[in-house]
């Protein structure tokens, strides 16, 4: 395993665990947005993926934030994908 392998894993689980604790609670009223969680829980919710994003590195810093669509379970499985 590469270090970016072992990094990417790192990532998705942590990636998962924010998830669970601060992207859950957002399914009722915010399926389908673009979400990006920071490492304390603080979310940028939008609906243009690309828009979410340039905030998220702006405002937490690459690779420091979960990326997801909210409400949808594959967020993590394209880390998996060979």
């Amino acid at each position: 395993m590469t270090n970016l392998d072992r990094w990417m894993a790192e990532r998705a689980k942590k990636d998962i665990v924010l998830y669970e604790k601060y992207g859950k609670p957002l399914e009722k009223r915010h399926k389908g947005k673009i979400a990006a969680i920071g490492p304390t829980g603080e979310v940028i919710l939008g609906r243009s993926d690309v828009s979410v994003l340039q905030k998220a590195i702006k405002k937490f810093g690459s690779g420091n934030f979960a990326f997801i669509k909210v409400g949808h379970e594959t967020f993590g499985q394209w880390l998996d994908a060979k």
